[in-house]
């Protein structure tokens, strides 16, 4: 057998040692648009035009085997399913054929011809292969039909039609094996029944582009999509979701947020750490340099990236969210199938080492537990074939900027400053009252008063005698069992474990309303006793912890009350209303007992909560970050009830970096902490500092849409967490509100410490991502 010419292997690593060339081929043919195989030992191509070479990826010292039989070019390759015997698939315009290699490598050494079993004759050009679960079923995608083949008995067992195009990808249900799924060019995907040989469901025409690849994930139950202009369609295939379309995730738009994020810690990291001639680019976003009209998704493979990332962020495995490959033309991408965010970026263009800078085939391949990745490249203008191996964690690190970040903490480091606004509430503390005056007995004037001054009023009835009444029975059991200090010790609510997963059983479900009224908030008190909850239709409700009891109503709003807070104390419940004016209530007492009017903020307010142990209360009002200083009084004049004697001032204003208006604000009210974070409508995440008074860091380009929620997780390990809108619809939260106005709760009545997990950014320095 001869071997092949032009194989070499090269140990050199790129720039910053990400991706490595481990070998180079030289085919006489082109092989552009050729479905390339890459599995956990081998990788399979076409050479020459009509012979398959089969390449070790776990030890590349190993000959290259070379198996002829095809007269034809070879236009498809595939691996089997099954370790022993690992088959491969190969078809042409002429054969369909299927190979073991073990059988062939044992011909080899025997100095024999390897020959392969010729499944199907004359079927056309192969645009894709690919065997079923049990290696039993190969579907050939030949112009617009499915061919269904028997590997045992070599026949066909039916033939799929109703494609108006070329089917360019077919993969079957890894949990239904009955059931395969086809893309075409004629922009629409089938679900078909091949055991039946009939359609079950035709999707509509998705976008204006061919559809060039399919991946069919097991653990999200998801079905992804590659379209030729860089678009992903995701949707659902859990069972009576119908084939409902979860996301459109747009790969140009998400790289270029990618790459201005990197770009942006690149900028901030130290001269010291940056070599000479070796400037960090941010994936290839120079001056200059315009970025490619399109993005074609040219094929789909799993990446497991669960030991990588849970060794990076300091979370479990299985909490890890499934990833995916996907390979264009331009480089390789990872995208998280949970948020849809890129987790990794890699650009031919920013290796100049690389023999192939234009793909135009690719196949990718990561074996669980491992840190290397292997990718099979073809180039669009050429016959060169390119095997590079991918180190995962210098990948991902790239998304955090080499790792070098500046650390933030939520815990103070150091006194109040003189000139900071928290100062205002050291200096009241300290203030020592005023001595008392003494009356004059000589001055006996007398004083002008009103036409009623006397301290209480006959009519009223204040004068007569009250009426004695004994052996009353003790009705005021909740004012006296409601106490701070009996609260916390009374009440038996047990410590959800953080390291459990999230609890999925339902234990209660309590309607809110009668009527569309739609539950905007919710939030559990300090304790873990009671759950405020603010409606669509201007009211605030508090439960119970395990919804039971008649709930205690606060209505005054005049509009949608959007965001409630408990105070530290537990004593205050502070909301805010889409009218714009926050109000504080009191729990004991279920009535107002402030009012902060609209004439203090210059736009409507969007957030606001307790801080500095509900010494000052912070809210967000268009692009400024404002801080107000309130004294709550809670004694009644009898004569004017009406009168307001609870009072606000504003203390501190703080301008964000931008003129993007601030959507949603966290701050620590446990105990004193100077920092506060915002999240913003520019999808930016910004940290202030307002023991100084400025702005101490910003995350540009946080989210790929407006983040609308922030929150920062209350237990022992401190975590900044944001969501964005059009996020996944599977929360990992405590307490779920829906749109029809009823609430469900869990079984634990502490599972407050748990909040909705989008997206993390580690900017504490004792921070997580979870």
């Amino acid at each position: 057998m001869e071997e092949p010419q032009g194989f070499f292997s090269t140990g050199d690593g790129c720039v910053g040692d990400t991706v490595t060339e481990r070998c180079l081929v030289e085919s006489k043919e082109p092989v552009s648009h050729v479905q390339l195989a890459c599995g956990l030992w081998f990788c399979a191509f076409p050479l020459d035009g009509n012979e398959l070479c089969v390449w070790s990826t776990k030890d590349p010292s190993y000959q290259p085997l070379i198996l002829r039989g095809h007269r034809q070019p070879i236009t498809a390759v595939t691996f089997g399913n099954t370790v022993s015997p690992l088959l491969i698939c190969s078809a042409s315009q002429d054969y369909v054929m299927l190979w073991s290699l073990d059988e062939c490598r044992q011909k080899v050494l025997l100095g024999l011809t390897p020959r392969g079993l010729v499944l199907g004759t004359l079927l056309g050009k192969a645009l894709y292969l690919r065997l079923s679960p049990d290696d039993r079923a190969a579907a050939v995608c030949a112009g617009n039909k499915i061919f269904m083949l028997d590997t045992e008995s070599r026949s066909t067992l039916a033939v799929l039609e109703g494609h108006r195009g070329p089917v360019t990808a077919a993969e079957f249900c890894p949990w239904q094996t009955h059931i395969i799924i086809s893309v075409s060019e004629d922009r629409s995907f089938k679900v078909w029944d091949h055991h039946a040989g009939s359609p079950l469901y035709s999707s509509a025409v998705l976008t204006a582009s061919p559809l060039l690849s399919l991946l069919v994930d097991e653990k999200s139950k998801q079905l992804v999509a590659g379209c030729a202009d860089g678009q992903l369609w995701v949707f659902s295939l859990v069972e009576r979701h119908h084939y409902r379309c979860v996301t459109r995730v747009d790969l140009k738009k998400k790289r270029e947020t990618f790459s201005r994020r990197v770009e942006s810690r690149l900028c901030s990291l130290p001269v010291l750490f940056l070599e000479e001639n070796r400037r960090p680019r941010a994936h290839g976003l120079e001056k200059g340099e315009d970025m490619e009209g399109s993005l074609p998704v040219l094929s789909l493979a799993p990446c497991d990236l669960s030991l990588l990332l849970s060794s990076e962020c300091g979370c479990l495995p299985s909490e890890s969210a499934p990833c995916l490959w996907v390979g264009s033309s331009a480089g390789l991408l990872v995208l998280n199938l949970a948020n849809f965010e890129l987790e990794g970026v890699l650009r031919y263009k920013d290796f100049r080492s690389l023999s192939i800078q234009v793909a135009g085939s690719c196949a990718m391949m990561s074996k669980a537990g491992e840190q290397k990745a292997i990718c099979l490249l073809t180039s669009l203008f050429g016959g060169q074939i390119a095997v590079l191996e991918i180190r995962l964690a210098a990948l991902v690190r790239s998304r955090q900027g080499l790792g070098a970040g500046r650390s933030l903490s939520v815990l103070p480091r150091g006194c109040v400053l003189s000139t900071s606004p928290l100062h205002f509430r050291i200096a009241e503390e300290h203030r020592t009252p005023p001595a008392p005056q003494r009356r004059s007995a000589v001055r006996s004037t007398v004083q002008d008063q009103p036409l009623v001054f006397h301290s209480k009023v006959r009519s009223s009835g204040y004068a007569t005698a009250p009426h004695v009444t004994m052996f009353s029975p003790k009705t005021n059991t909740r004012n006296n069992g409601d106490s701070p200090s009996r609260r916390r010790s009374s009440h038996g609510c047990k410590e959800y474990p953080l390291e459990s997963s999230p609890p999925t059983r339902l234990h209660k479900q309590r309607v809110l309303a009668h009527g569309p009224a739609a539950a905007l908030c919710v939030q559990f008190s300090g304790d873990g006793r009671w759950l405020a909850c603010g409606l669509a239709n201007h009211l605030s409700l508090v439960f119970r912890a395990d919804l039971t009891g008649t709930p205690a109503v606060f209505s005054g709003h005049d509009g949608a009350v959007s965001t409630v807070c408990w105070s530290h104390d537990g004593r205050w419940l502070l909301s805010t209303s889409l009218d714009g004016t926050p109000r504080v209530w009191s729990l004991r007492r279920a009535e107002l007992v402030l009012c902060v009017g609209r004439d203090l903020f210059p736009k409507p307010i969007q957030s606001a909560q307790f801080y500095y142990l509900d010494a000052f209360i912070l809210c967000s009002s268009g692009p400024e970050l404002q801080l107000l200083k309130c004294h709550i009084d809670t004694s009644k004049d009898e004569i004017r009830r009406y009168k307001q004697k609870s009072r606000c001032r504003p203390v501190f204003r703080l301008p964000t970096a931008g003129p993007t208006e601030i959507t949603s604000l966290s701050a620590v009210n446990d105990f004193y902490s100077y920092l506060v974070l915002t999240a913003g409508r520019d999808k930016t995440v910004e940290v202030f500092d307002l023991n100084a008074g400025r702005s101490a860091a910003v995350i540009a380009e946080a989210h790929s849409r407006p983040v609308h929620q922030i929150c920062q997780n209350k237990s022992l390990m401190w975590s900044l967490i944001s969501r964005t809108l059009g996020s996944r619809p599977e929360p990992k939260s405590r307490v779920g509100c829906s749109a029809d106005g009823a609430t469900q709760a869990p079984s634990a009545n502490s599972c407050k410490r748990v909040s909705e997990q989008v997206c993390t950014w580690p900017v504490l320095s004792a921070g997580t991502c979870a």
